[in-house]
């Protein structure tokens, strides 16, 4: 289209542009010849743009060292310069560009008529540097917008894997402690189960139920955490210290006595901060039930004006209790650490002075209202 248009203009206004250059040659038909070589050039200007410059640096020099006016097609000269600074690394198009020039001085000195001279060389170089500094221009920033198009198009693909990444990490925590806890209070009822069954097998039967209860409270916490993968945002409500009385009863069931103290007025707690002290609870009786060697613990949740607090404490003197507890996976105390971090919160694990073990978290929330 644009070579049709100049093509169409350059054949209308040439003659127009000679009425007003007295001394130029008339327009001819070698004259309208070379408008229509230049202008049919820039057809192919975007796959072979020197070509291109070439062409109609060859046509437009030529029209001019014979003497035609000045016209229109100076401006297909100007569209096939910036062709090449827009198209090609700025070496190159300089030297490209620098060629044409030469060439294209050649009518100042040695044109048809009176010729220019030195005063012309400043208005020809105006055809070659104003396109070609336009040309540079609009390349450089044509790769500054796609280079910043792709750092976006990275940075979005690297949150994107980050965000899958932590969601892998939150879910695996949870599965972690659900599995972990229902297992180890079914471990410790068939124990208890075994033992009776051969002298009270009346009370093994109780074992059993506590058993099959934990299991299926288990699979149906379980199931509802996978769900909330498979839904995306759609999740069922999550645990949190509303559930605290059926935890303790569920341990009751597999011998541990676990007391549930709590301190201030109970509110409403932010989902993550109700699961994340939920979860620390969990895993901290579980590791009790696990390793302490006692049947009884103590689980303290203070409501505070900015804060909720929840401690758990036992007076086992099990295996590896110094300190902090080595005889647990690895996964749980790391995974109470990277709740309560993710929310601002505090934890504190470790040997009790009195004897035992002492597991304690505080986490941020708002002033109640």
């Amino acid at each position: 289209m644009l070579a049709l248009v100049l093509l169409g203009f350059g054949l209308l206004a040439t003659g127009l542009a000679g009425n007003n250059q007295p001394g130029s040659r008339p327009v001819d038909a070698v004259c309208r010849a070379l408008i229509a070589v230049a202008a049919l050039a820039l057809l192919v200007r975007r796959r072979a743009p020197v070509a291109t410059l070439a062409v109609v640096t060859v046509a437009t020099s030529t029209y001019l060292l014979i003497g035609y006016p000045y016209g229109p097609i100076l401006l297909t000269f100007l569209i096939a310069v910036y062709s090449v600074a827009v198209r090609l690394p700025v070496r190159p198009a300089a030297l490209a560009t620098g060629g044409a020039f030469v060439l294209l001085l050649a009518h100042v000195f040695f044109g048809r008529g009176p010729a220019p001279g030195w005063t012309g060389v400043l208005p020809a170089s105006a055809w070659v540097v104003v396109p070609f500094a336009v040309g540079v221009v609009v390349r450089v920033s044509r790769e500054t917008a796609a280079r910043t198009r792709a750092e976006a198009a990275r940075g979005r693909a690297e949150q994107a894997r980050r965000q899958a990444d932590e969601e892998r990490l939150r879910i695996a925590q949870e599965v972690h402690d659900v599995v972990g806890h229902g297992l180890a209070a079914i471990s410790m009822q068939a124990e208890i189960a075994l033992h009776l069954l051969p002298k009270r097998p009346e009370q093994a039967e109780v074992a059993l139920t506590a058993i099959s209860r934990t299991s299926r409270e288990a699979l149906d916490e379980l199931r509802v955490t996978l769900g909330a993968v498979r839904r995306g945002a759609e999740r069922e409500p999550v645990p949190g210290l509303a559930r605290l009385p059926a935890l303790r009863d569920r341990l009751a069931g597999a011998g541990l006595a676990v007391e549930v103290r709590v301190v201030g007025d109970p509110r409403e707690l932010p989902a993550a901060v109700d699961l994340a002290a939920y979860r620390v609870v969990q895993e901290a009786l579980t590791n009790v039930l696990r390793h302490a060697g006692v049947s009884s613990a103590q689980v303290t949740v203070d409501y505070r004006a900015d804060e909720v607090t929840v401690e758990v404490t036992d007076w086992g003197v099990g295996p590896g209790r110094a300190g902090t507890v080595p005889a647990d996976d690895g996964h749980g105390l790391a995974g109470m650490r990277e709740r309560v971090a993710a929310l601002g919160g505090r934890l504190s694990t470790g040997p009790r002075p009195g004897g035992g073990f002492r597991v304690y978290a505080g986490l941020p929330v708002g002033p109640a209202t």
